[in-house]
């Protein structure tokens, strides 16, 4: 910023060269050379195929190239093509997820607009706003978009809208005064910045930084700088993608030693090791997982939770820290009349009505209030109209939200003006902190005013008290000023109100107002976000508050949806040392008046401390925390098309409860994944071992390289995938996972699993052998009872409880995909295509000898489950 706040408005001129009268074309075409146009610059450059080749730097994908190339090389097109199919679907995801990083930048740019108003040579002049240089005097009146960084050197009730930059929710009224050198940039009241907007006033101003050079520049420069994290479950995919593949590549190696040693013929020792590899590899994970996260995308946009890239949905199950908005997210982003001061007392507004000590008051009869109401709609600028039976209304946001409280206490604006016309107005300035209306009622004027309460109290000379007016004492102006300190203290904004009647030629006057009262409006949280809040406190989600609003406002708010913990304030955490704040940032709950570093600086500790951290956003404030925490989520309604396009997911509602409806998909979805990868490994390891100990003892292999791939095709795919489909399990009542690979806490699952069907197909292998049946019968009675062990098997992992608790028929998919899956080995049974893969049809006495081998993995499963079941209950 080079300070330029602190520095009186000569010496900027002094600094830059320039005066009121602004800079020759001359000087601003020099200056233009120097500093470059005024955009916003890429500072480094998009490299396309380096980006396509990056997605394919895994384990695992290199491991499915290789099998894939095998298998063409082998003749099998239709493994290769589905193998292939699925990599370049896993680099697609990829790409995408970097490429839209680059249409962030994009969206910067556009933030920029064409035009601005600038004074050279004494004249006012509309250049295109890329031409902007610093010493330039540019001109701005309400409704003007700001186009470069900006020092005020004349205004007249200036405010701007600075919530896409700081996150202040309200309008920041401007000043020209000096402010020391280490306000936050959410308070320095005499600078504008890039991207910000003029909602009410004039100005001029001299242009201080443009460009890159701006603070808006600097974001998208830290922007282009941020690395493009890996999500969760693509860390965990690369750990177990290393540890699958040596263990695979260690058992297919040992396997082809074994058998030459043994005298198998070489070629068919490699054609049974590459069909082991390519049944022992979940090469459908990828597929799996892309699956998984688009039925979890449109599950997730019901919910109004937009996933912008597919990980996103598993990254959100896997949260640990949600680091949320106040406005708009937690709260409804509309101001609300929380509690009113009239008559000598306070009322407190519920719903649509004003309620006393639980008692309905009527309006009308309550002659003080009435009074107030009247005058918060007749001292008033905004404007509404009634469209589709609904109020529009125009203006700013505080007199917004007086007239919807009148509306809401049935007093009609229209018909109050209509009653009483404006004779003059005098505007609201911040040196006054008021503003006044005269108004014809018919028999006299009425001079009806709002502002400050000390300001209010301090002109009045009288107090309406039950239609009374009584003299004001400096004591009860004392009493009244605590009355609004009061309202202050639960983070209200607190406006005066007073009028009084004045003679039709006596000359008007802010003074000797007859005081009426208080209004403290709050923008209040949603009414479903404390419940939210609560579910992640189950989940053992910590939730933290990061906002450009003041401490005091977020902490009344923090405590109504039931956040505790310590509040820092950006003044406070510049000043903290990043080993300090690591020590600290457990506790604190609540980061007020922050800055987009500030956002970004919170994001990259919590995740050194090992979180998972979810970071709502709708600015240019946010983009730089949006793109370098695991997940980024931006506002549907409010937020910019920048955010949105650096983000992960985009709420459309802009509710916090969604994003924890979303985290519960999420961690559903992981679940499910979890299941398919522990069903794949649990059944097809197995058959290495199977292959392996057959090979060892001399004896003709169980199962040819043919038979192992249709024993993969038919129960790895449709039932495997089906498993996506299965219900979440009180997902929402276990900590936040912190397992870094997906064979985290199933190997024993996989283990005992892999032994049982390596047994049961060993014994009926061997009792084949040893009755001397022929070896295609005892390969087909193999393939058979190792397609029934695994079609059933599946149904034990569904769930942690026993099938009868979660009901054999509550996943249909499943149970369409189990009957394809056995239907297909039927027809190869039955059918000419037997004598291609060499197995003969079955007979019922043959069906009756494996059938119990083949559910044997599923009953003894369940029984396990069912005992420790009945012994947790």
């Amino acid at each position: 910023m080079n300070n330029y706040h602190t520095k009186p408005i000569k010496e900027i001129f002094k600094e830059f060269q320039t005066s009121k009268k602004g800079l020759s074309e001359s000087e601003a075409k020099v200056r233009l050379e120097k500093y470059g146009k005024n955009t916003i610059k890429k500072t480094k450059k998009f490299q396309l195929i380096k980006t396509i080749f990056q997605q394919f730097h895994s384990f695992l994908i290199y491991i499915l190239i290789i099998a894939g190339a095998v298998m063409l090389y082998l003749g099998s097109l239709l493994d290769a093509i589905v193998i292939f199919a699925i990599v370049l679907l896993n680099a697609g995801i990829g790409f995408f997820q970097q490429y839209k990083a680059e249409k962030a930048i994009a969206g910067l740019k556009k933030l920029i607009i064409h035009k601005s108003i600038v004074i050279r040579n004494g004249k006012r002049l509309e250049i295109p706003s890329a031409q902007l240089v610093p010493g330039d005097i540019v001109f701005l009146e309400q409704g003007n978009k700001i186009n470069a960084d900006c020092r005020i050197i004349e205004q007249e009730n200036l405010q701007t809208n600075e919530a896409i930059l700081t996150g202040e929710s309200l309008p920041i009224s401007k000043v020209l005064k000096v402010l020391p050198q280490k306000t936050e940039l959410a308070k320095m009241k005499n600078m504008l910045f890039t991207g910000t907007q003029v909602v009410r006033g004039e100005c001029l101003a001299v242009v201080v930084s443009t460009g890159m050079n701006s603070v808006f520049g600097k974001i998208a420069g830290t922007l282009q700088e941020i690395k493009v994290q890996k999500t969760p479950m693509q860390k965990r995919l690369d750990k177990f993608s290393k540890q699958l593949g040596l263990i695979i590549l260690g058992l297919i190696g040992l396997i082809i030693v074994i058998g030459i040693s043994w005298g198998f013929d070489l070629i068919e020792m490699f054609l049974t090791s590459v069909a082991l590899a390519i049944s022992a590899i979940p090469e459908g994970l990828p597929a799996v997982l892309a699956i998984a996260f688009s039925i979890s995308s449109v599950i997730m946009s019901k919910n109004n939770v937009i996933i912008r890239r597919l990980p996103a949905v598993e990254s959100l199950g896997s949260v640990t820290v949600i680091c949320s908005d106040k406005t708009g997210t937690i709260t409804e982003e509309k101001m609300t009349i929380q509690r009113i001061f009239s008559n000598g007392k306070f009322y407190s507004k519920k719903l649509k009505n004003v309620f006393l000590n639980n008692g309905k008051i009527n309006v009308n009869k309550e002659k003080g209030l009435f009074q107030l109401l009247k005058t918060s709609i007749l001292c008033n600028d905004a404007r509404y109209e009634i469209i589709d039976g609904k109020y529009v209304l125009i203006g700013d946001p505080t007199e917004q939200t007086l007239i919807y409280n009148a509306l809401d206490l049935n007093l009609d604006k229209k018909e109050l003006i209509e009653k009483e016309p404006s004779i003059k107005k005098f505007k609201f300035d911040s040196k006054r902190k008021m503003m006044s209306v005269l108004r014809d009622n018919g028999k006299q004027n009425v001079l009806y005013s709002k502002g400050a309460p000390e300001k209010i109290i301090q002109i009045s000379e009288f107090e309406l008290i039950n239609g009374k007016i009584k003299k004001l004492s400096k004591e009860r102006k004392i009493e009244l000023l605590e009355a609004s300190k009061e309202m202050e203290k639960q983070a209200l904004r607190v406006l005066g109100f007073g009028f009084k009647n004045v003679g039709k030629k006596e000359k008007v006057q802010e003074k000797g107002l007859i005081f009426l009262g208080f209004m403290g409006m709050i923008d209040p949280p949603r009414k479903e976000v404390k419940d939210a809040i609560l579910r992640c406190k189950n989940a053992g989600i910590k939730v933290k508050i990061i906002t450009g609003d003041s401490a005091l406002t977020a902490s009344a708010i923090a405590k109504q949806i039931g956040i505790e913990g310590e509040i820092v304030t950006s003044h406070e955490l510049e000043k903290m040392s990043d080993e300090e704040l690591k020590k600290r940032i457990d506790k604190i709950v609540i980061f007020a008046r922050t800055s987009p570093h500030q956002k970004l600086r919170i994001t990259k500790i919590l995740q050194e401390k090992g979180e998972v951290v979810a970071i709502t956003g709708d600015g240019i404030n946010d983009v730089l925390a949006l793109k370098a925490a695991d997940i980024g989520i931006a506002m549907g309604i409010r937020g910019s098309d920048v955010a949105r396009d650096i983000s992960d997911v985009v709420l459309i509602d802009d509710n916090f409860s969604s994003i924890v409806q979303g985290v519960e998909e999420g961690r559903k979805t992981y679940d499910n994944i979890k299941k398919f990868t522990k069903y794949l490994l649990a059944v097809n390891f197995s058959e290495i071992i199977l292959i392996m100990v057959v090979i060892f003892m001399g004896m003709p292999l169980p199962l040819l390289p043919l038979q192992l791939l249709w024993m993969n095709l038919v129960t790895d795919s449709f039932p495997a995938l089906s498993l996506v489909k299965e219900k979440g399990e009180n997902v929402m009542n276990s900590k936040p996972r912190k397992e870094k690979s997906l064979l985290s806490g199933v190997w024993k699952f996989i283990i005992i699993a892999g032994i049982i069907n390596f047994i049961v197909l060993f014994i009926i292998y061997l009792i084949g052998m040893g009755r001397s049946w022929d070896l295609d019968l005892i390969r087909t009675l193999v393939l058979t009872a190792g397609i029934i062990f695994e079609l059933s098997f599946i149904y034990a992992c569904r769930s942690k409880k026993p099938l009868s608790k979660i009901g054999i028929f509550s996943n249909k998919w499943l149970n369409i995909a189990i009957l394809v899956g056995f239907g297909l080995h039927l027809g190869l049974l039955y059918t000419p295509l037997a004598i291609a893969f060499k197995v003969v049809p079955l007979s019922l006495s043959n069906w009756l000898f494996i059938l119990p081998f083949g559910v044997s993995g599923l009953v003894l499963f369940e029984i396990g489950k069912w005992i420790l079941w009945k012994r947790n209950k």
